[in-house]
């Protein structure tokens, strides 16, 4: 019976603990589940030495072979882990990919620098060397999207095809301002999440204040990419045209924060691209969305010859 007692005892304590553990933490837990689905996949969590500064990357490959070399550039305020819905899949599906965390960001070293949108590319350059990368397929997401844009127009010679998702890097008018990125508050936290996804789940209040205080400790960084990318230097307007590795454009048909029309008008800029619109999705498509999104780009990426122009909508699947 004391047996019996004790270890009742022992797991109400531990149901305890765990509840602790959730209600302060579960940011930190849901990383770490996404990182374990990330390990039971296959995907690999290694470090580097690029540039001089220390980077975090995620890498995998189909098994027993090599793979095509595909190069994932995440967006403002977020890290490799975003990717995970699409890095397993990808490398079953032949490519061996790369998703650094970018300088500032993630486990990635955070040094005094601008962050801005070329310091940024730099840093993609100088990864792709340090793990011998000579020619990739390169994607980018958001802030990564610009990122990859102005590193396939700098140098062409790194980029084998392009495809950029819910794309930052030429000027709209927006309907925010640079201090959604680092809410003072959890109403803030909602804003931003209302933002992001057509279909934002509730969330609560303790869920808000841990976002809260996980988006405080690189609001630094996020800031001073904001003011680079608001001063104008960086923006790519009147230099898409000349873009030359074949190009897929994908976009969620319901994103509030980069709106569609953004991606219509890339399209129209870059010669012979190709758009992809995910019905029922928002600025996360390829996490929210992450089937069609993934369908539309390997085969985007495998096609022989190059897909050259057209428009697809992919229905909701939701």
């Amino acid at each position: 019976m004391r047996r019996v007692l004790r270890a009742g005892i022992v797991l109400l304590l531990l149901i305890f603990a765990a509840g602790i553990v959730v209600y302060f933490y579960p940011v930190q837990l849901a990383e770490q589940g996404v990182r374990l689905h990330l390990w039971r996949s296959g995907v690999e969590s290694k470090y580097i030495d690029a540039g001089g500064y220390r980077m975090h990357y995620f890498e995998a490959s189909p098994k027993g072979a090599e793979g095509t070399p595909l190069l994932l550039v995440h967006g403002l305020g977020a890290r490799g882990e975003d990717w995970a819905a699409m890095i397993p899949p990808l490398a079953a599906a032949g490519f061996h990919v790369y998703a650094p965390d970018l300088l500032g960001y993630g486990r990635s070293a955070r040094p005094d620098v601008s962050y801005s949108i070329s310091m940024e590319e730099t840093a993609v350059v100088q990864f792709m060397q340090a793990v011998h990368l000579k020619r990739a397929d390169v994607g980018g997401w958001s802030m990564g999207g610009w990122i990859v844009l102005k590193l396939a127009l700098d140098h062409p010679a790194l980029v084998n095809r392009l495809v950029v998702y819910d794309s930052a890097g030429i000027y709209f008018p927006a309907t925010f301002g640079p201090e959604l990125f680092t809410p003072t508050d959890t109403a803030g936290v909602r804003r931003l999440l209302a933002m992001l996804t057509p279909h934002p789940q509730p969330m609560p209040d303790f869920m808000a204040r841990a976002a809260l205080r996980k988006l405080k400790k690189n609001a630094w960084v996020i800031r001073r990419s904001m003011a680079a990318m608001t001063d104008g230097r960086d923006l790519l307007d009147f230099r898409l045209d000349n873009m030359q590795p074949p190009t897929l454009i994908v976009w969620g048909a319901q994103d509030e924060l980069i709106p569609l029309s953004v991606g219509e008008t890339m399209h129209r800029d870059i010669p012979h691209s190709v758009l992809n619109v995910m019905e029922g999705c928002g600025h996360l498509a390829p996490a929210t969305c992450s089937k069609p999104v993934v369908r539309g780009t390997v085969d985007f990426l495998r096609a022989e010859p190059p897909m050259q122009g057209g428009e697809k909508i992919f229905p909701d699947e939701s």
